[in-house]
């Protein structure tokens, strides 16, 4: 059956006290909206309806659209989710009703999902969309909370819904009831959107609710039935105290998926992902390690703590411009013995830190190494290269093998404009190096300690760029000695 999704994003969300529009406050560096859409799409939607505050309101669907397109590979963008416009906040069912008109013409089924919902998870749905196709007029999506509070109540008969109680219209009798409503619901679209029309504002709210629906359902002889799911699945955000459960609860799942693929974690609590890192097994994960958005790290790789990759790909598998195999399993073994080594047993595919800063559309190959206090941005690391300690490689291609030396800097940008610097296969940068971009050193070239190279470096030359030292026998003792007397 054909599934179209409405998202509800038109809350305030004054409990969260900023300027930005609640469902763009991220968890796992990403927007709730974006969760939310994320969830959807798992049922495959036709169409996915975005429902917004009023227009001209700050953030409402202008900045929102904006997000919207940085997610392009993950929210199956197409060109884009459909947006509507609530112009008055009167209640969700009045919000659902801002996308009859785009669904004037779709049959098939309508699930009503909420931005600030981020967790419900693709399998919950598929069971509420089989609850349908068994012949369930209306499904709706139920959990039992530790603490009811102030959630609306589920009346039901078994897993029959009778009808749905806001908390501020329940008797005491109806707040004793521990199973509490999600907001998510599916129904056919005609069916639907005829219930919506008789919705009222006879409530404490004096808004149009779509928990109405179930008890409209049930008075034409329809039923409603119940799909429950973990209190952690329905968490809703609504202030700055939610954003903090929910981004634990994100990164604790997280790091129990790492785990059970493989991955390497000592101190998991410590560790915090974003929604699209991808590790591969056998990788060794430190303490205190943060992964930003578009991640890729390979096998085998060692990343030690406090290190902090963003946008890169570390040791992916492959075919290499040789012919050989990038596969960290096979190509271990060819590295020179002793290199790349320090206190581990075994040589791991790649790796990174302590105190490592890996920076966007950088990636680096089979046996490279970046060590303690390195930035590397926009750079390209062939195979097995090193840069140990205290560098900055920034919009750099580096030949395989190459060894970089302590405090080499890539002087990339010169008040105007990023420069490219090129290093051949290998080579030797001395430490204290400045390589003033654009320019290539050549293979198998090595530079002094302490250069500034402004120029190209042909294959196989040793490049200078210092002043001559000049000794001065004494002068020294005799400087400080007439330090000493002024200071007297």
């Amino acid at each position: 059956m054909a599934t179209a999704a409405v998202i509800l994003a038109a809350g305030k969300g004054s409990r969260m006290k900023s300027d930005r529009p609640k469902v763009l406050h991220q968890v796992g560096q990403a927007p709730l909206l974006y969760h939310a859409l994320r969830s959807a799409d798992a049922l495959s939607p036709e169409r996915k309806i975005l429902v917004v505050g009023p227009d001209g309101e700050e953030g409402a669907g202008g900045e929102i659209d904006k997000e919207l397109k940085k997610f392009p590979d993950k929210l199956k963008y197409d060109p884009g989710v459909d947006i509507v416009r609530q112009a008055e906040r009167l209640g969700t069912a009045h919000a659902v009703d801002q996308a009859r008109g785009e669904l004037e013409d779709f049959d098939g089924d309508v699930f009503v999902l909420y931005a600030d919902t981020p967790f419900i998870k693709g399998e919950t749905l598929k069971k509420m969309a089989k609850l349908r196709a068994d012949g369930a007029d209306m499904v709706v999506l139920g959990f039992e909370p530790e603490d009811p509070g102030r959630y609306g109540r589920l009346v039901a008969d078994g897993d029959r819904l009778e009808r749905i109680v806001e908390f501020g219209d329940a008797s005491d009798e109806e707040r004793a009831i521990r199973l509490c409503n999600s907001g998510v619901l599916a129904a056919d679209r005609a069916l639907m959107f005829e219930l919506i029309g008789e919705v009222g504002d006879d409530n404490a709210a004096g808004e149009r609710f779509l928990t109405d629906l179930p008890a409209l359902a049930g008075k034409r002889g329809l039923t409603t039935r119940i799909v429950t799911c973990g209190e952690d699945e329905a968490l809703g955000v609504n202030s700055r105290h939610d954003l903090a459960r929910a981004e634990a609860a994100f990164q604790a799942r997280r790091r129990a998926e790492m785990m059970d693929n493989g991955v390497g974690l000592l101190a998991p609590d410590t560790v915090h992902f974003a929604f699209d890192t991808e590790i591969g097994r056998d990788t060794l994960v430190e303490p205190f390690v943060m992964f930003g958005r578009h991640v890729k790290v390979g096998e085998q790789v060692h990343i030690r703590s406090f290190s902090y990759l963003k946008g890169c790909e570390i040791s992916l598998g492959g075919v290499g411009d040789d012919g050989e195999s990038d596969s960290p399993r096979e190509n271990v073994g060819r590295a020179e013995e002793g290199r790349n080594r320090d206190d581990d047993p075994k040589f791991p595919s790649a790796r990174v830190g302590p105190f490592a800063r890996i920076r966007r559309d950088t990636t680096m190959s089979v046996g490279s190494r970046v060590g303690d206090f390195v930035e590397v941005k926009n750079s390209k690391l062939g195979k097995e290269v090193s840069v140990g300690h205290h560098s900055y490689l920034g919009d750099a291609e580096v030949g395989d093998r190459t060894q970089i030396g302590a405090g080499t800097v890539t002087a990339n940008f010169n008040g105007a404009e990023k420069n490219k610097t090129k290093i051949g296969a290998d080579c030797f940068i001395g430490s204290n190096t400045v390589i003033v971009a654009p320019l290539t050193v050549g293979d198998r070239a090595m530079t002094a300690a302490g250069s500034a190279i402004t120029e190209d470096v042909g294959d196989e030359s040793l490049a200078f760029g210092r002043a001559r030292q000049v000794d001065k026998p004494g002068l020294a003792k005799r400087l400080m000695d007439m330090v000493r007397a002024a200071k007297k």
